[in-house]
């Protein structure tokens, strides 16, 4: 797109973090995605201003109409449709940062963002683990006579349990834990919202059973252990989980799988099960039940089943 110029948008002074609308949309995120919306942040400044400014120099509150339409039609050409959408919707939100702290009126900014939504198309990713899948990966991990044994259960216990994300696993202290009622407090998760969510029974014991070799003292929940089997009171990461559950997979002989797949099949399973859709969301930290209906693969059979229900 032929850029506008720079002059125009790029702010002749800098803005106090606390009035700079990219600056207050992207302190609202978690961390990861603050990295990521940034990163789009920058790229639509560049677009619009040839490089010129990136998301902290770009004067958001001057873009109009014709600048955001520009954006998303040069946006749609580089990147694929739900890439695109993502980034628009970054926009979007800056613009409604500078229209809050008054930077913007209320004419400019609703014809800024009144541009045809972007439609996205795509197949849902991940699958669902079956129960003897589920029930190999615990059989390698029983095998194991090691520490990274145990621990490898737990993991794959409240993965499978309480379907959290790696990144909530990960931050999980002892404290959080309770044995009595199988709790998990999950602290600042995505959307810096707290919750609590519980495992089953068994699961409860497999936690209870690492902890056992960890010992109780106070700090990170599940940690790493070195080739010595000796165990760091430090936290693991997320990409730590990753190959973990790459490795089991591979000693179980189960299909390839992502540790967020079990998020998947927790939220599978409990629709099944009949429990409503409010409550899984809710278990599963989501903001919205649609986002709980995208994580559904219970597949063709249920809704074969389901019809079955109707009478005549």
């Amino acid at each position: 797109m032929r850029h506008v110029l720079t002059a125009t948008l790029a702010l002749t002074e800098p803005l106090p973090l606390t009035q700079h609308p990219a600056a207050v949309y992207l302190q609202g995120l978690g961390e990861g995605s603050r990295r990521t919306m940034r990163g789009a942040l920058n790229t639509i400044a560049a677009i619009l201003t040839n490089g010129e400014c990136d998301a902290n120099t770009l004067n958001w509150a001057a873009l109009r109409y014709q600048h955001t339409a520009a954006i998303q039609a040069a946006l749609l050409n580089r990147y694929s449709t739900s890439t695109a959408q993502k980034m628009m919707a970054a926009l979007r939100r800056v613009l409604e940062e500078a229209r809050k702290l008054q930077l913007m009126d209320a004419e400019s900014y609703s014809t800024a963002v009144d541009l045809l939504s972007i439609k996205v198309y795509v197949n849902l990713r991940g699958r669902a683990l079956s129960q003897s899948e589920i029930s190999a990966l615990i059989n390698v991990c029983q095998a194991d006579p090691t520490s990274q044994g145990v621990r490898d259960r737990a993991l794959i216990a409240i993965l499978r349990g309480s379907g959290l994300r790696r990144a909530e696993v990960v931050k999980l202290r002892v404290k959080d834990f309770n044995p009595v009622t199988g709790a998990l407090k999950i602290l600042q998760s995505k959307g810096r919202k707290d919750r609590t969510v519980y495992l089953p029974e068994n699961a409860i014991a497999w936690v209870e059973n690492w902890l056992d070799v960890r010992g109780r003292s106070p700090g990170p929940l599940l940690c790493p252990i070195r080739k010595g089997g000796k165990i760091e009171r430090r936290y693991m990461t997320p990409q730590a989980v990753f190959f973990i559950m790459k490795k089991r997979a591979l000693e179980a002989g189960v299909e390839s799988f992502s540790p967020h797949d079990f998020r998947r099949t927790f939220c599978s399973d409990l629709l099944d099960a009949g429990v409503d859709i409010v409550t899984v969301q809710k278990l599963a930290g989501h903001a919205n039940p649609m986002t709980t209906a995208n994580y559904d693969r219970r597949g063709e059979e249920t809704k074969r089943k389901a019809v079955q229900k109707l009478g005549f």
